[in-house]
């Protein structure tokens, strides 16, 4: 989608500035291995999970490009994120970034007693409706806007992404109309309480499930409205420097044949694998 010729730089398979930091800290055996590639915005959102609910891992970097075995024996597609769990015998896995936030979320109920979401069921349920749209739409978008060429298409996909932002948004205020709000289903000594796990999009708010899963498309666009997340000890912590996402993903840009499962995805109108 961009005016400057193509380059010919392709993606990065080690981490850089504060994300390198942190592999090297969860570089030692634990019982759950996180198999992971840097560029990948899917992989950053369980990474982002497992540093704020405090559940201990190992980062281990593959290159999905190149298939590796021990990716395919725990992520069949060859698809990261990917989880190892070595406490089984044998071992087991899972993948699928939204199941393993999930997964780590029922985890800590146990492990930390921290929550990506909020206490209350319909607070909860709203939240929940966030990241479907994030799945089903906002995520979509990102990637066809980045991989349309002609100029027609980057002004409709444009569009779309935008639409896309604005739905997000649109269901966030609707959580802070519904539930913090004292006008809303919340009284003012309930507020404060429930905003817990409705996320970085309210002023004094924590971390939550929307942050997880959306974030990690965001600083790609450098968005100054969610400035609050990108500053975030927990999400900051698994962000390389900017220059390894522009390498990565220029071969989304210019749409290079054989780019990826979800750029093949998006070029033949399917679902994201």
């Amino acid at each position: 989608m961009s005016a400057i010729s193509d380059s010919g730089k392709t993606y990065r398979n080690e981490c850089t500035g504060e994300a390198l930091a942190t592999v090297q800290k969860h570089s030692g055996p634990q019982d759950i291995v996180l198999f992971g590639s840097c560029f990948c915005p899917f992989v950053q959102r369980v990474w982002v999970a497992f540093e704020y609910l405090r559940i201990p891992y190992q980062y281990y970097e593959v290159d999905p490009y190149k298939k590796p075995q021990d990716l395919l024996e725990i992520s069949p597609k060859g698809l990261v994120p990917g989880l190892k769990l070595n406490q089984y015998h044998p071992p087991r896995s899972l993948n699928e970034s939204t199941v393993i936030v999930e997964y780590l979320e029922d985890l800590a109920k146990s492990a930390s007693n921290r929550s990506l979401l909020p206490t209350d069921p319909y607070a909860r349920g709203l939240v929940r409706l966030q990241v479907d749209h994030i799945n089903r739409t906002l995520a979509p978008a990102f990637y066809r806007f980045l991989q349309a060429q002609e100029p027609e298409s980057q002004v409709t996909t444009g569009r779309e992404f935008h639409d896309a932002l604005e739905g997000l948004v649109s269901l966030l205020e609707r959580g802070k109309r519904e539930i913090v709000s004292t006008s809303g289903t919340a009284g003012a000594g309930e507020a404060a309480t429930l905003r817990k796990g409705l996320g970085l999009y309210f002023g004094d708010g924590d971390l939550g499930l929307t942050d997880v899963m959306a974030g990690p498309s965001l600083p790609r666009l450098q968005l100054p409205a969610f400035d609050k997340l990108f500053k975030d000890p927990h999400f900051r912590c698994t962000c390389s420097t900017e220059d390894l996402y522009l390498d990565s993903y220029e071969r989304y840009a210019y749409n290079r044949p054989n780019t990826s499962q979800v750029a093949d995805a998006i070029n033949s109108g399917r679902g994201l694998p």
